[in-house]
Order: structure tokens, then C-alpha cells, then sequence
């Protein structure tokens, strides 16, 4: 399958420090790999609606943002997670994002949990100050998806940002940029202890 990165840019204003951080490093992929941005602020989904124990959910999306961001999370081999760090986790639209791969995972012929097992789950955010742990819950999201879901895990870029352009003076996670997608990722694992009733167990209630 040739190499397919999505950018899923979960800011609730455009043009922020965690897009450009996105950007700078996505300026260090080979020009042959494709690129697809897509902004979950101006394709905004419906909230999740959980029907697992009930009517069951429908057939395929054909049309509209659910069917864009579908089509393109399966055409992706690298799905890249930009989210500000919003009250030390995931922003709403993306973890909307996230909620409905519950979802794609019950709709009927879809297979999609097969479908992206092995594709690599990247994150890049910014949060304000210099404290790095202030991200920790959500580097445990994306890692926690991909080990769920089985795919791999290329860790998270992590910029320090408050004003718009901030991340500009981190020289640090620029430098970092330079290489962050080169990296080889493994697949992700859960923490060391975790004993829920199996790693297929599904993350939501």
C-alpha cells in the first residue's frame, strides 16, 4: 500500500501553534508520499450516539463529513492526530473523531478495526508553559487507541505554545520536527500492568 498521511487538524481556531507544529514536520516528508489535511472544526461531526445495544448502527456513510473523514481514515496508512492540549486532554472535535470509530467499527460489512490494524497512529500538540506532563492524558488516548485498534504507534511531538505563533520560538520541538516522522514506530502496547478483560476489551462504556 502506498504511504498516505492524513492530518486531522482538532483546533477550534485555524492557523494555531499545534497546526503549525503539524506542518513544519509534515515539510519533512518524501514529496512522494500524499498528504491529506482535513479540519474537524469545518467538518464537524455529530455527537456520538452509542447504539451498540440498541437498533444497532446504520449501513456505510455515502455522503457528508462522516463519509469524508471515513474514506479518508481508510485510504490513510498514517493517521495523524493534531490536537491542542484542551484541559489536559484531546480537544471536542477530536475526540468526536475518535468516539465514532466505535461506530465504524459496528457498521455492518465494514471490518473497519481490521482495516486499520497495523497503519501507525502519530500526535502532535502544543500546551501552554513548560510542562511536558501537562499532555500526558492525551499521549495516553492516542496510545491507548492504537494499541486497542493494533496498530502502531509513532508517538507524540510536543510543542510549548500559548499565543498564536508561539511554537515558532520552541527550537527544541522544531528540531525534533525535523525528524519525527522518520522514525520507525512500533506497535503500541498498553501500560505494563493492564489487566481489563482482554486488550479487545472496547474502550467505550
Amino acid at each position: 500500500m502506498t504511504r498516505r498521511f492524513l492530518f486531522l487538524l482538532g483546533s477550534h481556531r485555524s492557523d494555531g501553534n499545534t497546526e503549525l507544529l503539524a506542518r513544519r514536520a509534515a515539510a519533512q516528508l518524501p514529496g512522494d508520499i500524499e498528504q491529506q489535511w482535513i479540519s474537524l472544526a469545518e467538518h464537524p461531526l455529530p455527537d456520538f450516539d452509542d447504539l451498540r445495544h440498541g437498533e444497532g448502527y446504520p449501513n456505510r456513510p455515502e455522503q457528508g463529513n462522516l463519509a469524508l473523514l471515513l474514506d479518508a481514515t481508510l485510504a490513510a496508512t498514517d493517521i495523524v492526530i493534531a490536537s491542542p492540549v484542551y484541559w489536559y486532554s484531546l480537544s471536542s472535535h477530536t475526540k468526536r473523531y475518535l468516539d465514532t470509530w466505535t461506530s465504524w467499527m459496528e457498521t455492518p460489512g465494514l471490518d473497519f478495526r481490521t482495516a486499520v490494524a497495523g497503519r501507525t497512529l502519530w500526535g502532535v500538540t502544543t500546551s501552554a508553559g513548560d510542562l511536558p506532563w501537562l499532555a500526558d492524558p492525551l499521549v495516553s488516548t492516542i496510545n491507548n487507541w492504537a494499541a486497542f485498534m493494533k496498530m502502531r504507534f509513532g508517538g507524540v511531538l510536543r510543542g510549548n505554545g500559548t499565543a498564536p505563533g508561539d511554537v515558532l520560538k520552541d527550537t527544541e520541538v522544531l528540531a525534533r520536527a525535523k525528524t519525527f516522522f522518520a522514525q520507525e514506530p512500533p506497535l503500541a502496547r498498553f501500560p505494563e500492568g493492564y489487566t481489563r478483560a482482554g486488550s479487545d476489551t472496547e474502550p467505550a462504556a
